[in-house]
């Protein structure tokens, strides 16, 4: 499996084969007309913490019905814990109520809507703007001008987002094609960017059609999708094969069909999946080729070097070690801390299967050390789950500086609440003086179809189209990486309940549930800034990747979409 052709995979690489349709809207029942607002973060951060401590004396337990249902049901912080509520609105800009509309006869809940779902557009517009200083869609309409870069992936997808809500009316009846004519408004665009905004319209209209419960027509609409895109072809006809194999999946599920995958597929994505997860040599390649894990990394690691400058003792609790990278570069620099020597560090790692693997990675951690003359002790927690954690298992002394690391970890929780408040007590009561969060800047926790599609489509559009420029020699990780985000779209696209597995939040939601855990941000130094964005320089595609600010926190993206986020937090 060198090279692409092994998938023998064929992709459409010409023109479209596009077949007529029935119509899609009927102008009177559009969507267009309801004035829907997506609020991603109910309360600014600002007044928000000034709040937070104003509710503790609070003598009465809030209901339900007082609390704002977003990402999770924390508006009142220092209420007993309870379990994650997915994102619903109840908010007078939101529709998120009993009430439905009627849209061809079918109710169908506001929120559920691709079309209501793509006003998630105007949070993306300022990012996107950041890349070259200007309006994409003033260049998509006027800028013909020559060496115009060519648009991303995630931009393409907004593109056309705003085209499918603009002309959504003018879809007739006997086509899946609208009558205005798409050349009119995107005559900026290159004819391989025009092929792919009509490609990316047939992805659109198939998940209107999916949330509709319009099984049917969505069906008809997918094998547009599918004879015109490959999990082995552009990045626009990727991520129209994996979301179009993810909406069928879930036709499957809604209808009752049994939905297995061909058997050599199957166990082939099986294997892929097993070895990014655990082949070191092939994830080490991964890794240095994308700089997202390294830049907060680094800049975490920095974080807690500054915090635990005091210490002579220190004790890491990491919530998912893996190969324990990361703390090389703490080793050294402990090693040559000159004033306040370190007397030991101790790392306790939380295992839940491979035994074999963490012992491993404990003695490559101890012979490190060894090489610095760094007195050094590792230590395993081995639970079969995280809720059977305890606070005795941590082997903690008073005069150690506890420190701890959760490496996109906590999010894996959302959907066992009782799980990540448990762990959040104990972690309280070991008083650690800074933890480090790295997490997935995105928004997949929405009980509604229709939002989590359309934020998913720009996550992973941007993603696939950084894979596809920092592999762009590794034929093989990218064919790894595909197979585990077409799995990630999967899980988000097609399942419900208990199954959807994948409930990504972004950080102004771990701000508002750490403040219930009197949990607070505390800054990155500008040292960590340097040195994250010095990582990130280093990269041959390094300029496509930007480092931001949220908050205190810091976002690491691509090409303007904030993919990852890693902050640092004090126990009050």
């Amino acid at each position: 499996m060198g090279d692409d052709a092994a998938l023998n995979c064929n992709g459409t690489q010409g023109g479209h084969k596009f077949a007529p349709e029935e119509a899609v809207f009927h102008e009177g029942n559009s969507l267009l007309d309801m004035k829907f607002t997506e609020e991603m973060n109910a309360l600014p951060i600002e007044n928000h913490e000034k709040e937070t401590y104003s509710h503790q004396n609070r003598s009465h337990e809030p209901k339900f019905d007082d609390l704002m249902l977003e990402e999770f049901s924390f508006d009142f912080l220092l209420q007993p814990p309870q379990a994650f509520e997915e994102t619903v609105e109840v908010n007078n800009k939101a529709v998120a109520s009993s009430e439905s509309v009627k849209y061809n006869d079918k109710p169908v809940p506001p929120a559920s809507s691709i079309l209501a779902s793509l006003e998630l557009l105007n949070n993306y517009k300022s990012r996107l703007r950041r890349l070259k200083g200007q309006n994409i869609n003033d260049t998509t309409e006027t800028d013909c001008s020559v060496g115009r870069q060519k648009l991303s992936t995630a931009e393409i997808i907004r593109v056309t987002g705003e085209r499918y809500v603009q002309f959504s009316a003018y879809w007739d009846d006997n086509t899946c094609m609208p009558t205005h004519p798409y050349g009119f408004g995107l005559g900026g665009l290159s004819d391989e960017e025009n092929k792919d905004v009509e490609l990316a319209q047939f992805l659109l209209t198939a998940a209107e059609r999916v949330s509709c419960e319009q099984y049917e027509g969505a069906n008809r609409i997918l094998l547009q999708c599918e004879l015109n895109s490959s999990a082995c072809a552009t990045p626009v006809q990727k991520i129209v094969y994996h979301f179009a194999q993810a909406l069928r999946e879930r036709i499957h599920k809604e209808t009752g069909m049994v939905t297995t995958l061909d058997g050599y597929k199957k166990t082939e994505r099986h294997e892929l999946l097993e070895k990014i997860n655990y082949n070191l040599p092939f994830i080490s390649t991964c890794f240095r080729k994308i700089p997202f894990c390294q830049a907060m990394q680094i800049a975490g690691v920095q974080a807690m070097i500054e915090h635990l400058a005091s210490g002579t003792k220190i004790h890491l609790i990491d919530l998912e070690i893996r190969w324990g990278v990361q703390w090389t570069a703490l080793m050294q620099a402990l090693a040559e801390r000159r004033q306040r020597p370190l007397q030991l560090l101790t790392i306790t790692a939380i295992g839940f299967e491979g035994r074999n693997e963490l012992e491993e990675t404990g003695e490559c951690l101890a012979d490190f050390a060894g090489s610095l003359n760094l007195p050094f002790s590792f230590k395993v927690v081995f639970v079969t789950d995280m809720i059977e954690i305890r606070e005795e298992q941590f082997e903690i002394n008073d005069d150690e500086a506890v420190a701890v690391y959760a490496p996109c970890v906590l999010a894996t929780m959302i959907p066992r609440p009782e799980c990540l408040e448990n762990l959040m007590s104990i972690l309280r009561k070991k008083k650690p003086r800074i933890m480090i969060v790295h997490e997935t800047e995105a928004n997949s926790n929405s009980q509604f179809f229709g939002k989590r599609f359309v934020e998913a489509l720009f996550f992973f559009s941007a993603y696939i189209d950084c894979t596809e420029t920092c592999m762009k020699d590794e034929a093989e990780c990218r064919v790894a990486m595909g197979a585990l985000f077409s799995d990630r779209i999967r899980n988000v696209v097609a399942r419900e309940g208990k199954e959807r597995t994948q409930r990504h939040v972004k950080v102004d939601v771990w701000r508002r549930f750490f403040a219930r855990y009197r949990v607070v941000e505390t800054s990155f130094s500008e040292s960590s800034l340097y040195q994250a964005n010095l990582v990130i320089k280093n990269f041959a595609h390094g300029d496509s990747c930007t480092l931001g600010k949220n908050g205190n926190s810091l976002t690491v993206g691509w090409k303007g979409t904030p993919l990852h986020s890693v902050s640092a937090w004090k126990f009050l």
